[in-house]
């Protein structure tokens, strides 16, 4: 037996029982799938790419990689433009414009997905149409209210801005993560004794975690690279935001583009981050509440 096997080898290599050749319509279609996928991976980094290149080279060199590196645009940035301030402003406008939007939608999503009342199409309905309102349009009308109220140059005027503007996307997002968790389970819960809203903390909170992450990112993501409220309702230099503050690094006659740049590459780690963090959430979001049979 081992001579027959021994044999038998060299004529299965010959008669080719070795792993198939990929088809021809198969390469084809990888190169279909493969080459605009490169193209478009290209022009989207190359933006990033000279962005770290501007940041990390001495002033003046024209050098198409950042050969010797130095990191005085950053300093310069974070020290004598006052970015460490700006960078506060923002962490502490994204974190409150996230917590709020998402326990306000989280709130609005479950009555939207769990009761049936008179109006409901209609309020969904409404607040999809408000996606199609630009925030410019609302600027006269949001000024004439924060300053009524007295929140200009404060930092809540941009939280509750941002805020309302992120729940309606908010709201609707968390309303499909809610109808994926089956109500079944809810209603054993409250078989066995539980009130409504322990059956909610106890059964239903823990599924939709993926829907808080990706709804709190979201809106985290909207308020840090938010301009155009920032831009309106702050004046004073300490309450600046990010996008704010870097827009004093261009000036009439010049810009600094190290510090610019610098300034952009903090500013985007971040966001970078929280990227990280929404695309495995997202995959699995749909899913979040599905229960084993």
């Amino acid at each position: 037996m081992a001579t027959e096997v021994i044999t038998r080898r060299p004529a299965e290599v010959r008669t080719g029982a070795t792993a198939p050749r990929p088809r021809r319509k198969d390469r084809g279609r990888v190169l279909r799938l493969h080459i605009p996928l490169v193209l478009y991976l290209v022009f989207t980094l190359v933006p990033f790419y000279w962005m770290i290149v501007f940041a990390l080279r001495p002033t003046g060199s024209t050098a198409p990689v950042p050969w010797p590196i130095t990191f005085e645009h950053f300093d310069t940035v974070w020290n004598d433009i006052g970015y460490a301030v700006f960078f506060q402003n923002s962490v502490i406008v994204g974190v409150l414009s996230l917590f709020f939007t998402t326990v306000i939608a989280l709130m609005g999503g479950y009555a939207l997905s769990r009761f049936r009342f008179r109006g409901r199409t209609a309020f969904m309905v409404a607040l999809l149409c408000t996606q199609f309102i630009p925030g410019a349009m609302m600027l006269i009308p949001l000024f004439t209210i924060f300053r009524g109220l007295g929140l200009i140059n404060s930092l809540w005027s941009l939280v509750v801005a941002d805020t309302v503007f992120n729940l309606p996307l908010s709201i609707i997002l968390m309303s499909g993560f809610v109808s994926a968790v089956p109500f079944q389970v809810e209603e054993a819960a409250m078989v066995d004794g539980c009130t409504r809203m322990r059956a909610f903390f106890a059964v239903v909170l823990p599924q939709l975690r993926p829907g808080l992450i990706a709804v709190g990112s979201f809106a985290f993501i909207h308020t840090w690279n938010n301009f155009l409220f920032a831009l309106m309702f702050i004046s004073k230099q300490d309450n600046f935001t990010i996008p704010v503050g870097l827009s004093y690094t261009i000036g009439e006659y010049s810009a600094d583009f190290g510090a610019l740049a610098a300034g952009g590459v903090v500013a985007a780690i971040p966001v970078v981050c929280v990227f990280a963090v929404i695309q495995r959430y997202l995959v699995h979001g749909i899913s979040a509440g599905a229960v084993k049979g």
